[in-house]
């Protein structure tokens, strides 16, 4: 196969595979690189643009670009005489570029559990479930003040899918943290308790705090919002 009909046939796959999220008519080379290294694991610029049909220097740029985004990460290694070569791989991020049925697993889990269980049964599993994972973001935050342990989760609920932003509360001495996007928001369209869940996951990272939502995606916000702040006698640690 001659590297046109290569690069043809890769952008094909991306657009047309159910695996695969459809490439971006503006974009498709960016894509298509993304794919093969979710094919191949771990590969080369050069490699990349000769499966393209772009030269190395455009394919190189693809690549800082794709790695300014986080999605793509290089690891040096030496094949030879000469300067060592990089060869990029897709990071955790760039594999969630790629659907991958977690959100039908979760919807038909909770199908299912709300069909053979009391509903006070899936409520109390969904708060356990909430206050281990509250475990688990104050283990990752650590200590401080309100403001930087704010800081470390907003960036913790980037990871994982989230378009969160922290600003001053306009009302308070707190801080009101929103989230634009909602990565288990197709989950909590057909079960709204998902989101009682995640106003106790943060009620639960912030014993210390009074939180209240503000803001919510399921009652036409543009974001789903969260206020916090400490109590009056502890304001000054915000």
């Amino acid at each position: 196969m001659g590297r046109f009909a290569s690069y043809q046939a890769c952008v094909a796959w991306c657009e047309h595979d159910p695996l695969v999220m459809s490439a971006s008519t503006q974009a498709p080379t960016r894509e298509a690189a993304l794919t093969l290294m979710l094919r191949q694991g771990e590969i080369t610029a050069a490699e990349l643009a000769e499966e393209l049909a772009v030269s190395v220097q455009a394919m190189r740029r693809h690549l800082r670009s794709l790695e300014e985004e986080g999605l793509v990460e290089a690891s040096p290694t030496s094949e030879g005489p000469g300067r060592p070569s990089n060869r990029w791989r897709l990071t955790t991020a760039g594999r969630g570029h790629f659907p991958d049925g977690s959100d039908d697993f979760a919807l038909g889990l909770l199908n299912s559990m709300a069909a053979s269980l009391p509903p006070d049964m899936v409520a109390d599993l969904l708060q356990r479930q909430a206050a281990e994972k509250a475990a688990d973001y104050r283990r990752s935050i650590g200590a401080g003040t309100l403001h930087a342990r704010l800081e470390r989760l907003v960036e913790l609920r980037r990871s994982e899918g989230f378009v969160a932003e922290l600003r001053p509360d306009p009302e308070g001495h707190g801080w009101v943290m929103s989230e634009f996007h909602c990565s288990v928001m197709k989950i909590a369209e057909q079960f709204p308790c998902i989101c009682d869940q995640e106003l106790q996951l943060i009620r639960h990272t912030f014993p210390d705090c009074e939180v209240e939502r503000v803001h919510w995606l399921l009652e036409g916000g543009h974001a789903c919002g969260f206020r916090l702040q400490l109590p009056e006698s502890s304001a000054n640690a915000c």
